[in-house]
């Protein structure tokens, strides 16, 4: 497995860090540790750059050091230009299957992992993404799982499953019935007609949550995993009864995947993945199997 872990000076980054050296990986997993300056003057004086540039060439040594003494194969790397563009960059060239990064960032030249930077990551990566909270604990207990039945779902559920975890880790599928605008909007303009069609589009929405919840924790539990008892909302909204739940429980550790179907199945679309990534108070990983560039 190949690993990105993009990082700055912020209590975020030093979470990820942790977080990365902490769990376990698959066997001969290789991690690329990344920092990027991003100097404000464009014309600044060489021995401001300098500076710059060795304050993060310390950064990422310490942190790759940091990821040896656990056992990891781990390089480092300083990027220079725009955040976003080189992360994605680094990842192309790694061939990542994840990019590890912190939620939050802090300022000056540290302050690249923002929110606009994590977006951007989240919207464009061509692997699963992790957007790591300085709340996060170092032994992941609890995983929440999003799932809708879409092929983004299934592969975040697959993913997750091929993983190895910390013995004792917990699994929850949660999916939420979304009946969507087109549904509720036919109610409305031909009332007489459209209760039976309600109806009977939330009874076939409500039959697909339980089958993609099912499909789920047989795909968990085929892989050893520990599945507790699973969640189906009836329509609600995806976001907030993902951050609601994760709240809850608590959970660690939220999975989703990179999206979803049209109409009914809409349920991990990209504002309701994003959303959840960017306001979770816990560790978000949108997963997503990497798109490998053509040979």
């Amino acid at each position: 497995m190949k690993i990105l872990l993009a990082i700055d000076s912020s209590a975020a980054s030093q979470v990820a860090v942790d977080q990365v050296a902490s769990r376990p990986w698959p066997a001969n997993s290789q991690v690329r540790v990344l920092t990027v300056v991003e100097l404000s003057q464009p014309f600044a004086l060489a021995p401001v750059i300098e500076e710059v540039n060795a304050r993060a060439r310390q950064l990422v040594e310490e942190a790759a050091q940091r990821l040896r003494s656990q056992g990891a194969q781990a390089e480092a790397k300083v990027g220079q230009g725009d955040p976003k563009t080189v992360i994605l960059e680094h990842a192309t060239e790694l061939d990542a299957d994840l990019i590890v990064m912190g939620a939050h960032g802090s300022s000056a030249i540290e302050r690249f992992l923002v929110g606009s930077v994590s977006r951007s990551v989240l919207r464009h990566a061509h692997c699963s993404v992790e957007l790591v909270r300085t709340s996060a604990s170092h032994t992941i207990r609890n995983v929440l799982i999003g799932v809708d039945g879409s092929a983004g779902s299934r592969d975040a559920v697959e993913l997750t499953a091929a993983r190895p975890w910390p013995a004792g880790t917990e699994f929850r599928v949660l999916s939420v019935v979304d009946l969507g605008m087109s549904a509720l909007q036919a109610a409305f303009e031909i009332p007489a007609l459209d209760a039976a069609n309600l109806e009977t589009q939330r009874a076939a929405a409500m039959q697909r949550t339980e089958d993609a919840i099912d499909s789920a924790r047989r795909v968990l539990e085929a892989a050893g995993l520990q599945s507790s008892p699973s969640i189906s909302v009836l329509v609600a909204s995806p976001k907030e009864v993902i951050l609601d739940e994760a709240a809850a429980w608590p959970a660690d550790l939220i999975v989703v995947g990179s999206h979803g179907h049209g109409g009914l199945d809409r349920f991990l679309l990209g504002s309701t993945s994003e959303t959840v990534a960017t306001h979770a108070a816990c560790s978000v990983a949108v997963m997503r199997k990497p798109v490998r560039p053509a040979a």
